[in-house]
């Protein structure tokens, strides 16, 4: 406290004149309108450009947050999208739990990613505990990444898209004809679809897409473009080379695709005793 003393005792002319200042600044300010609107003015400059260095900083340490909300959101617009078939023509918010569904969307982040070897697998941070199961698809917002291969009580591993025993049903989109998808072990930005009949008629960039006829992907869902293809003469095949629309070196946010119906559809599929 003597200190503070001191120091006032000290500098009593320099904080007299402040005061003094401050003051006649005030009056100053007071009665002209000009000098209060230049005050004004440079007082919200001043508290704006705080607000918006705090809310940046703010907004930095959030994002993660933010990034789990945005996800969620996206998880609820796939379960409307593959859903209701004519929710494509309408944007609008709905409760998708208000309608029929046949397939249910669960929001997971992929924990490690392999992408170099014959056989690549993925591990989840959703497992059993999360409704999880074995054969269940796995998709992100640009197209197909799996399916679930095994199931612990909160992880999962998901065999990728970039898999020699991978066997994904796919079509051209433009022409709906149905091959498997397939990856050769080579490069990771390209897959192979199969099978594609020589009648078909498509053009390299073409988009393809899952065909549905399989329970682990709704009918759609993009897979990548034609980048170059080869007929097989002797079985009158196409064999195309398909560039991914994702890139499998980095990936994070994930969904899985549970089909509510899957097990009514495999029974009846089932062959018979």
């Amino acid at each position: 406290m003597q200190h503070i003393i001191n120091f006032l005792i000290k500098n009593k002319n320099f904080i007299l004149f402040l005061v003094l200042l401050c003051i006649s600044l005030l009056f100053t300010i007071q009665s002209h309108s000009y000098h209060r609107s230049k005050f004004i003015n440079s007082a919200n400059w001043i508290s704006g450009g705080i607000y918006e260095k705090a809310n940046g900083i703010s907004s930095y340490f959030n994002l993660a947050s933010e990034n789990e909300k945005l996800v969620e959101e996206n998880r609820q617009l796939k379960n409307i999208l593959y859903n209701k078939k004519d929710s494509l023509s309408t944007v609008q918010f709905i409760d998708s739990t208000s309608y029929p569904t046949n397939y249910l969307f669960r929001a997971a982040r992929i924990t490690k990613n392999s992408y170099s070897n014959p056989n690549n697998t993925l591990l989840i941070n959703k497992g059993s505990n999360d409704s999880i199961a074995t054969d269940m698809g796995v998709v992100n917002t640009k197209g197909v990444i799996g399916r679930i291969d095994r199931v612990g009580g909160s992880h999962a591993t998901v065999t990728s898209i970039l898999s020699s025993i991978s066997k994904i049903n796919a079509q051209l989109k433009n022409t709906n004809h149905f091959g498997t998808l397939t990856w050769d072990g080579k490069n990771p930005n390209i897959v192979q679809l199969e099978d594609i009949e020589k009648l078909a008629k498509f053009t390299a960039n073409d988009t393809i897409i899952t065909g549905g006829n399989s329970t682990l992907f709704p009918k759609g869902i993009p897979i990548g473009i034609v980048k170059d293809f080869q007929l097989n003469t002797t079985e009158n095949l196409y064999n195309i080379n398909v560039q991914l629309f994702n890139d499998m070196t980095n990936l994070e946010h994930v969904y899985v695709i549970e089909n509510l119906h899957r097990e009514e559809i495999d029974n009846l599929l089932a062959p018979k005793n």
